[in-house]
């Protein structure tokens, strides 16, 4: 059911220093109480952790697919704008691309992790993951037959998993993204041919089959998902990192607040394209090799392993610890100068062995809980960066990668 074999390599456009790219793959196996993560404080109600809420407080939705439950759990102290000589926080931001739970436990597995050091991350989910094959004929992707995609429907239970996994994670207090539907990224079909219109229609589906999953499976045994997802999407990620420029229009008309589609950036502060903030995935080191790369794992086991989802066995201890050099020196780079935030893009998948699932633990235990580090979601970001002062954000953007505010950032912000 896996298809890697229509995903080629992006120039990325980065010059002499060209990260070696590969699109964002979407394949599946793709102050309420506060963390220490983002605010420095356990929430006074922690041990209340994914208990969810009160029967009484459930409201469905539609079909009862969804339900408005009320604040979400878990979310950091409403951001402030920084003061005059403070020093930024380092936020760093763990997505999923796709967010299917396929029995391999990784799912549940970073949850876990999350919850062990007061993370929060974005879990893009493909609409399609929670559509049963015997209903694919509902799906209509632009450009492409009826039914298709090029990633695998999943079996029922997996669909059910996925479920319950996607309830936690909002529980938990992480954000639900989409991934879109059917992950077309080559040929006459591809998301980059893709006018704004057809965009807006296959959100519209990917929000129909998140919204009508009881319906299309007929099943009523199952808890809905506790949010309204009309209101939680705010964001997404193309599938291959393609097509943003006719996504744009799309998101800023259906008031999205970020995109993460672009096909690559650097280690800088952001800025936001049609009134929509650009986050894309950036270049970090790559030890070992003068060019950098993309800050996805996909894109490091390209370069490893030239697209081979099995590669070497013997190299997969080296491989794994590149990984996880790579990304702590991305991390390392930003912390120690500029303080831009750092995005790090994932799958739950085993490919190599599983070696990028533990490059990207080791790497979160490393740096969760180190002064001003802030593990947040997209959106928990984009709240930060709206209650900035523009001149301040606009001081932000004047330093470039690795670079250090002259003075200290005291000096610094008093020119702005």
């Amino acid at each position: 059911m896996r298809d890697i074999s229509r995903r080629g390599l992006l120039g990325a456009g980065l010059g002499a220093a060209a990260a070696i790219g590969v699109a964002g793959c979407g394949a599946f196996g793709s102050s309420d109480s506060g963390r220490s993560g983002t605010t420095g404080e356990k929430g006074a109600d922690e041990a209340t952790r994914g208990t969810g809420p009160a029967k009484k407080d459930v409201r469905k939705i539609g079909d009862g697919s969804t339900a408005d439950t009320g604040k979400q759990p878990h979310q950091p102290a409403k951001p402030v704008p920084l003061e005059p000589g403070q020093t930024p926080p380092q936020f760093v931001i763990f997505s999923w691309d796709g967010a299917g739970e396929v029995g391999n436990g990784l799912f549940p597995r970073f949850l876990e992790l999350a919850k062990d050091h007061d993370a929060a991350m974005t879990f893009f989910l493909s609409g399609l993951y929670l559509l049963p094959e015997s209903k694919k004929s509902m799906y209509r992707p632009p450009n492409n037959p009826v039914g298709a995609s090029d990633i695998g429907y999943l079996t029922d239970g997996h669909i059910k998993e996925t479920l319950k996994n996607v309830r936690q994670a909002w529980l938990d207090g992480h954000e639900i993204g989409t991934h879109f539907n059917g992950h077309f990224c080559s040929g006459s079909g591809s998301v980059a041919n893709w006018s704004s219109a057809q965009w807006r229609d296959e959100i519209d589906q990917a929000v129909s089959f998140v919204t009508e999953w009881r319906t299309n499976t007929g099943w009523t045994d199952l808890d809905p998902l506790p949010f309204d997802y009309r209101k939680e999407l705010i964001g997404g990620r193309a599938p291959c990192l393609l097509g943003q420029e006719n996504l744009l229009p799309t998101a800023s008309k259906l008031g999205w607040r970020y995109d993460a589609s672009s096909p690559g950036g650097t280690q800088v502060w952001p800025k936001k394209r049609e009134g929509v903030w650009d986050l894309p995935l950036q270049a970090m080191p790559f030890p070992g090799h003068t060019f950098e790369v993309l800050s996805m794992d996909y894109n490091i086991l390209a370069n490893q392993s030239l697209n081979s989802t099995k590669g070497m066995p013997s190299r997969y201890p080296e491989w794994r610890e590149q990984a996880t050099q790579s990304y702590l020196a991305g991390f390392n780079r930003a912390y120690s100068s500029n303080r831009a935030p750092f995005y790090i893009g994932n799958h739950f998948e085993e490919w190599n062995g599983g070696i990028y699932m533990d490059a990207v633990e080791e790497v979160l235990k490393k740096i969760a809980g180190k002064p001003d580090v802030r593990l947040v979601s997209f959106r928990q970001f984009v709240d930060w960066l709206d209650v900035q002062t523009p001149a301040v954000l606009d001081k932000l953007r004047t330093l470039q990668v690795g670079q250090s505010p002259e003075g200290g950032w005291n000096a610094f912000f008093k020119q702005a």
